[in-house]
């Protein structure tokens, strides 16, 4: 049977409880795999596994339970190994590499912010700032709306200053809270989103860094800030080399930030 992976941990990790229960229906029984100084975290893999909320709930509460007890570093939902011997191989084969991200993530944690504008907000702060745009819409108000021309030529004006402003206003958002936080990853791109930044956290200076979010939200009245977190460090698991074929296991963090 194939081998699902949680996570990876030191192997003087304290023990999880005795009933603590993974992905699967029936949720398979979560169990330590050892190999010198590093452990996985694993249970059997389930036939035909989807990320279905029930099981990404599960995955989630396996690290959560693990996290709360020392350093783990997440692995994607998903992360399948053909046996438990690949996994320990694989923690064999890129101990240094676990090693060296369980020290720099200890006692830290992951929040996930995500930005964009309200669309009243910002229109109102474009026109405010651009004189060229304010004049070609009060001539066309004058003119009793514009001409077709001059309607499409101020569209383009607002579009264009709203994109600048969304790259203007990723970097403000980063640089106000970047001094608060260990390292920062910047996610993928995504529709409907001008930011999309995971931050690393000590957890001693959480409040600190969340402090840091609503000064922000309120210094960017025409941004929407979400946050998301206290995350395991899912955008801070830096792949290891190249994994043995045929094993998922030690393929990197998951996207849990969302």
């Amino acid at each position: 049977m194939s081998t699902y992976v949680y996570g990876i941990t030191a192997s003087a990790h304290p023990s999880l409880p005795e009933d603590l229960a993974g992905v699967g229906d029936p949720p398979r029984p979560v169990r330590v795999l050892t190999e010198g100084e590093l452990a996985a975290v694993v249970s059997d893999a389930p036939e035909g596994l989807r990320p279905k909320r029930k099981d990404l709930l599960a995955h989630q509460n396996v690290l959560a339970e693990a996290g709360a007890a020392g350093c783990v570093l997440p692995m994607r939902f998903g992360s399948v190994a053909p046996d438990d011997k690949a996994v320990t191989g694989v923690l064999a084969e890129r101990a240094e590499h676990y090693k060296e991200r369980l020290r720099a993530l200890d006692n830290r944690v992951e929040y996930n912010i995500k930005a964009n504008h309200v669309e009243e907000a910002v229109l109102h702060h474009v026109m405010a700032t651009s004189p060229e745009i304010r004049a070609l819409a009060e001539a066309n108000r004058k003119a009793g709306g514009g001409s077709y021309e001059s309607k499409i030529q101020l569209g383009e004006m607002v579009a264009a200053a709203v994109q600048a402003r969304e790259a203007e206003d990723a970097a403000a958002l980063q640089r106000a809270l970047e001094t608060e936080a260990d390292a920062v990853s910047v996610g993928p791109e995504s529709t409907g989103w001008l930011a999309n930044v995971s931050f690393l956290v000590d957890r001693e200076r959480a409040e600190t860094f969340l402090a840091a979010v609503e000064r922000a939200r309120q210094e960017l009245p025409h941004l929407e800030v979400r946050i998301n977190g206290p995350l395991p460090p899912y955008s801070f698991v830096e792949p290891g080399p190249a994994e043995p074929a045929g094993t998922a296991a030690g393929g990197g963090a998951g996207t849990g930030a969302g």
